[in-house]
Parts: C-alpha cells; sequence; structure tokens
C-alpha cells in the first residue's frame, strides 16, 4: 500500500470543525475506516458527529457517544458504525464487537484507535487533531487513492469559495452509471444549487483503431459540451440548467437546481401526464435545427459529434463483449460476431435516409425533471446531455417511450407514440414511414448496447444493481423486432440465446 503525504489543515473553530467532516463524508465510501486520535476537548467526537449526521442528511440526528456501549451502528445512506475503544480491554475484543463485519458492510469511525492499533486495517484513514492557537490542526494520512478522494473534496470547497460559497452545506445528491457524482449546495442565503463533480480520468484501453471506448463512442470527456448544450438549450426555451462556475481543469460544475420532482410516482411507476408532456417537449425539440459547431466559452468552440456507423456500432458491440458470455457462459464464434455487425452495417444503411438532429441520448426518467408551475416546454427539466450528438432523431423517442429504468405499459407506449407523431405531423414535412423505421432501429440500437452495459456494470465495476432492467430491455427489444427491417437481427438475436424471458 502506498501512502500520501500528509494531508494538514488548520480548523480554526467548531464550525470549520464541522464543515470539515460534513465536506468529509462526501469522500467516504464502504470499506473505509477512519482512525479519530487526539487529546480530550481535541474535537474527535465533534468530527464523527459531523460526518454520521451529513451522511444521515439530518442535523438534529441523536449521536450518543458509544464510550460505554463501545461501539453504535447507523443504518444511513452508507452503514456507519461508530467506535469508542477509550474502555476496550484487549484489542482482540474487537473482533467481538464486530468490527470485521461492519467494514466490510460499511464505515467505521474508530476513537481512541490506539487501543487496538494492531486490530485495524493498514489502508485506514487516520485523522490526527491537536490544539493549535484557539483551533485545531488536523493531519490526515492514507493510502494514495482514498487520500485523492479527500483532496478532490477540498478542491470542491475551494472552488465554492471561489463562488463566493465558502460556508455553504453540501449533501451527497447522487452518482450515475458513469464516475460523475453530484451534490446539493446550501448557501447561506438564496437557493440551492447543484454541484456537478466530474474529475478528469485517464484513457483507459484501446478498444478500437488504438483508441479507447469514450472516444470511439464519442462521449464527453469534459465540461465543454455540457456548457455549450446547456446554453443552446436555454437559448431556444428550453429549460436547461443555468451554468454558474466551471473549473474546466479539475471537472468541477456549479449549476441551476431544476428542482427536485421527477416524472414517476411515489412507487416508482411513470405519472402519465408528465410522460406525455416530456414527449412534446421532445417533439418541440426535434422541429428545431441546431448547427453542429456551438460556442461553450468566448474561446471554446464545441462541435456536436455525429452518431455514426463507428459509434453505433461500438455501442451494440457490447452484446457481443458482455452479454452473450454472461448468459450462456460461452463467448460468441468470429462467425456470429461477423453476421452481427454485418446486420448492423445494413440497418445503419437504412439510417442514411432518416430525420437527423440534436439527440439529447439519454432523455428518459432519471433526467427528467417536472417543473409543475411552469408551461410549455419549460415543465420539462433537462438535466443530462452532454454526449448529445447529431443523429437520427428516432432515438430519443425510443429512450423516453422504452424507459430503461421503469416499464413503460403497452397502453402508454401507444399514447406516447401517437403524442409524438401527432405533433410531428402538425408541424409539417414529416415523413411519418422513414421515421418509423428509424425508431426501430434506434429502438434495437439502445437496447442491444443496454444488453450488454447492464452486464459490463455488473462484472467490471461491480454495480449488480443495474441488472434488474435486463427483463425490461428485452421486452423492449422484442417491441423494435416487430418491425419488418429488424427481421435479420431478430432472427440472429434468437439463435444466439437472446431473449426477453432472461432475469
Amino acid at each position: 500500500m502506498t501512502t500520501s503525504d500528509p494531508i494538514s489543515l488548520f480548523l480554526k473553530d467548531e464550525a470549520a470543525t464541522i464543515r470539515f467532516g460534513e465536506d468529509l463524508a462526501l469522500a467516504l465510501k464502504a470499506g473505509d475506516c477512519l482512525a479519530l486520535s487526539g487529546d480530550l476537548g481535541a474535537g474527535k467526537s465533534s468530527l464523527a458527529r459531523a460526518i454520521l449526521r451529513a451522511i444521515a442528511d439530518d442535523e438534529e440526528l441523536e449521536v450518543p457517544s458509544p464510550t460505554f456501549t463501545l461501539v453504535q451502528s447507523y443504518d444511513l445512506r452508507i452503514q456507519v458504525s461508530h467506535f469508542d475503544l477509550y474502555r476496550l480491554g484487549d484489542p482482540a475484543e474487537l473482533a467481538e464487537l464486530g468490527f470485521d463485519e461492519a467494514l466490510q458492510n460499511g464505515i467505521c469511525l474508530v476513537e481512541w484507535p490506539e487501543m487496538a492499533e494492531g486490530e485495524l486495517p493498514a489502508s485506514r484513514i487516520s485523522l490526527r487533531l491537536e490544539h493549535e492557537g484557539t483551533g485545531r490542526r488536523l493531519t490526515i494520512t492514507a493510502a494514495e487513492k482514498t487520500a485523492a478522494r479527500i483532496r478532490r473534496v477540498l478542491d470542491i470547497r475551494s472552488f465554492l469559495a471561489d463562488a463566493g460559497y465558502q460556508d455553504a452545506k453540501r449533501r451527497f445528491l447522487t452518482g450515475d452509471a458513469s464516475l460523475r457524482a453530484y451534490e446539493s449546495v446550501y448557501p447561506k442565503k438564496g437557493e440551492r444549487k447543484i454541484l456537478m463533480d466530474w474529475p478528469p480520468l485517464p484513457d483507459g484501453p484501446p478498444v478500437l483503431d488504438g483508441k479507447p471506448y469514450p472516444k470511439v463512442a464519442h462521449l464527453a470527456e469534459n465540461a465543454y459540451p455540457f456548457v455549450a448544450i446547456a446554453n443552446v438549450l436555454r437559448g431556444w426555451g428550453f429549460a436547461a440548467p443555468e451554468i454558474y462556475k466551471v473549473d474546466y481543469n479539475k471537472g468541477i460544475l456549479l449549476i441551476e437546481d431544476l428542482g427536485t420532482e421527477g416524472v414517476l410516482d411515489d412507487d416508482g411507476q411513470p405519472i402519465v401526464q408528465r410522460y406525455r408532456q416530456s414527449v412534446a417537449c421532445l417533439a418541440h425539440l426535434h422541429s428545431m435545427q441546431i448547427p453542429q459547431d456551438i460556442p461553450a466559452t468566448a474561446s471554446h468552440t464545441h462541435h456536436i459529434p455525429d452518431f455514426d456507423r463507428t459509434a453505433m456500432k461500438m455501442e451494440v458491440r457490447l452484446v457481443l463483449d458482455w452479454h452473450i458470455a454472461w448468459k450462456r457462459g460461452t463467448a460468441p464464434t468470429d462467425a456470429e460476431r461477423e453476421e452481427y455487425l454485418a446486420i448492423w452495417d445494413d440497418l445503419i444503411d437504412e439510417l442514411q435516409s432518416a430525420e437527423k438532429n440534436l439527440l439529447l441520448r439519454d432523455f428518459h426518467s432519471p433526467n427528467i425533471i417536472w417543473r409543475e408551475h411552469e408551461s410549455g416546454i419549460r415543465k420539462i427539466g433537462i438535466i443530462d446531455f452532454q454526449d448529445s450528438m447529431i443523429g437520427p432523431t428516432a432515438y430519443d423517442l425510443a429512450s423516453i417511450v422504452q424507459d430503461a429504468r421503469v416499464t413503460i405499459e403497452p397502453n402508454l407506449f401507444r399514447q406516447l407514440m401517437d403524442d409524438y407523431l401527432t405533433l410531428r405531423r402538425a408541424q409539417g414535412g414529416f415523413d411519418e414511414a422513414k421515421f418509423m423505421k428509424a425508431w426501430a432501429i434506434m429502438s434495437a440500437q439502445r437496447n442491444c448496447k443496454l444488453a450488454g452495459l447492464w452486464v459490463r456494470l455488473l462484472q467490471r465495476d461491480s454495480k449488480p444493481g443495474y441488472l434488474k432492467h435486463m427483463p425490461r430491455t428485452l421486452a423492449y427489444l422484442q417491441v423494435a423486432f416487430e418491425h419488418e427491417t429488424l427481421a435479420p437481427l431478430r432472427d440472429w438475436c434468437a439463435r444466439a440465446g437472446i431473449g426477453q424471458s432472461e432475469s
């Protein structure tokens, strides 16, 4: 284990200690052990309490001292076990307190770690508090990768200070299937804002022509596309977030909070009115023509990439690279791969005359905000568009009417399709037959990608929760197969064992 250089911070008062604890909570994940040491009154309990309350997002959370019970457990967003070892009789008793199990399932906060020094993991985060003048000096030592997480939250705090929000409260909001994470930022005055944490990453392994996956699939690798597309959408009257401040080098953005309401009810089911309004918003977007080169800043122009043959085929390869071996235990043969990719070449050829415009790429329930008090297209808040491309407009309609994360029942599907087609016919110049063929191809393309992506998230990224979407994805694929153009792909999938009955 490589240990980083120590991180040293001066905490001028109790408020600074609490603020750091809240920030540190954003850097923690299951498996982290925090060893809090220092003299009596140095602030260990204050720091532990701040971490717990931040993870709970509850400033009134009762946090009793575990001095006599030795351990207090909290079932929060991440499970946390708070140990106080001051009265530990023997270091070996730590195992009897369930320390190993607690660390496996969550975070362990350990006060007085000196009482069981040899029993704590070598990878622990050590935080030492010492009195310094009227404040405290905090020294942190940790493994290099763990320390990088801590430095990241400190960088974000500096970013907020530069934006005029030095004392703003931060809370975890959400993560996504990518490596982006989001925080809620609560200034002392004014409305909540959203912070997008999008750290730059080194290129991954080459997957095609010496290029890593994001470059082949034209995925956004920095904040410029997000800012450029947001500004264009706002200029057209759509509800995209205003961008308040950006650090392009570090990948930190402070943006407008469009609201907290989504398009699903409390049981996670579609709210019909909100889906219909979303489709109407999309139909309006598809009636407008966006230029392919748009400014992100005064000195940077973003060229919106084409959703081209290379990108489409790279995505549908996920079925070959991940899904089939997971499904049947054996990788596809060379002949299977060649036939599958040849089928996709033919299908992509069919798209040459399809209507093409801006694709948001992930226009579905996790990325749509419902804004009850707005009107028209501004009722729909659009928040995820950094991977936008120029391509067949039918792709985005497939995204919403076959929502990857919620089942769209046949009656609602038909209603949404009819709503969209009715609006597009009224705009004039709409070739419905060509559009429906493109819709079937784009539906198949998206669902083939997802069928592989869910497995990749499980096996490569240790995110098993996405696998629950597999049966729905495969059922949606069967709908696409109803179009005669998809017959070759339908037959190939049947022979390969890809069907909607998988679970």
